[in-house]
């Protein structure tokens, strides 16, 4: 039943570009894989000089079985990487001239890659091929790059927000997640619950919890495909949420149009350059002391844990909550009421005394008065 509602879904979920908008083919002088535009589209693809070292044209394999294009645009200004998993109904051919942008703009090296089944890429497209399709970009990243996680940005738009989440949610030292219109998960775009089905797919409304860098989300407030509800509430959640962009007027794939959106992505990747080993290591601690304190509360009334001393012959603590418990004299070992006053009342003695001396508890003898009108302690 699981396989087949995956399978329906793939079919409303994604929608490659048919034909592609491009084909790879080998150099003659010297083997290396290179871009061309497809012969059978209309779309005007800007292809590289033939000697052009900034980009790299990568076949990279997924543990799937596929074969999968990734574009690499190498900066030699940048010091982050920024890994792009684009949105359903394109390929890296209509995206090649944004990466450009990108890439320049950001001051990044950048790195798009194309789902099974899109564009050159080989097999069908479904949610587990994407997660295995950005697993073998990020593992190509460190091999043949040597991208640590630490110097990486996912950056997930529209359907790419399923597996930049899945991969964030794995990589604890992440720099940063971008989410350019993004989704709560597959049903929520279709209709309104307020559960998480089995059979949903990209639940990313569970997954944005494990992510423990900062988040920023963009998102169009006329957004008609994925209303830009799924965005605020994907922000709300986030751990470590970063100043989010709601661009006013703004559709589901027209956001790079507007001025604010690179205007707001430079300040971001900016910020993340500027955030030091040591500045995250003293972000992390104090979340730790955080969530310490929060677990050292209590549940009740002021939400403050007290302790009695201990007793000096049994060395037990007494709990107090709420201003009121019970404590036992040690001599006649009867229940004596307490109420914020710290006089127990002893049951031998018709009115409260005083029975403590040294924090030691000794039971009334006698009379209020005590033996022979004097009172002990």
């Amino acid at each position: 039943m699981g396989c087949m509602f995956s399978h329906l879904a793939a079919k409303f979920a994604f929608f490659p570009p048919s034909p592609p908008t491009y084909k790879i083919q080998k150099r003659d002088h010297d083997g290396k894989l290179t871009v061309v535009a497809s012969a059978s589209t209309t779309t005007s693809l800007p292809v590289p000089h033939a000697d052009d070292l900034s980009l790299d044209v990568l076949l990279i394999d997924t543990k799937r079985g596929n074969k999968i294009v990734a574009f690499y645009l190498r900066n030699p200004y940048a010091r982050l990487t920024l890994l792009y998993s684009h949105g359903n109904a394109a390929d890296l051919g209509q995206l090649y001239d944004l990466f450009l942008q990108l890439k320049l703009s950001l001051r990044v090296n950048l790195i798009g890659y194309d789902y099974s089944g899109y564009g050159a890429s080989t097999g069908k497209p479904s949610e587990e091929n994407t997660y295995a399709d950005i697993e073998a970009v990020y593992e190509c990243l460190e091999t043949e790059y040597g991208v640590s996680q630490e110097d990486l940005i996912l950056y997930g738009q529209s359907v790419g927000s399923g597996p930049t989440l899945h991969l964030a949610a794995k990589l604890p030292r992440l720099r940063g997640v971008v989410l350019h219109s993004a989704i709560l998960s597959g049903l929520r775009v279709l209709c309104h619950v307020k559960f998480t089905f089995c059979v949903d797919i990209y639940k990313n409304i569970n997954k944005i919890k494990k992510v423990k860098c900062p988040v920023l989300v963009i998102h169009g407030t006329e957004d008609d495909i994925v209303n830009w509800l799924h965005g605020d509430a994907l922000w709300k959640m986030a751990r470590d949420a970063y100043e989010p962009l709601w661009i006013k007027g703004g559709g589901h794939c027209n956001l790079e149009l507007y001025p604010d959106y690179i205007r707001h992505l430079c300040r971001f990747i900016q910020e993340m350059e500027n955030i030091t080993t040591e500045i995250r290591l003293r972000k992390i601690w104090q979340n730790m002391r955080t969530q310490k304190r929060s677990s050292a509360s209590c549940a009740k009334c002021c939400r403050i844990k007290l302790c009695l001393p201990k007793c000096p012959e049994c060395r037990r603590p007494k709990c107090v909550k709420c201003c009121s418990w019970q404590l036992k004299c040690p001599a006649c070992w009867k229940p004596g009421s307490v109420k914020c006053s710290w006089r127990p009342k002893c049951l031998k003695g018709a009115e409260p005394s005083r029975c403590i001396r040294c924090f030691h508890w000794r039971c009334c003898i006698g009379t209020h008065s005590g033996l022979n009108g004097k009172q002990d302690g």
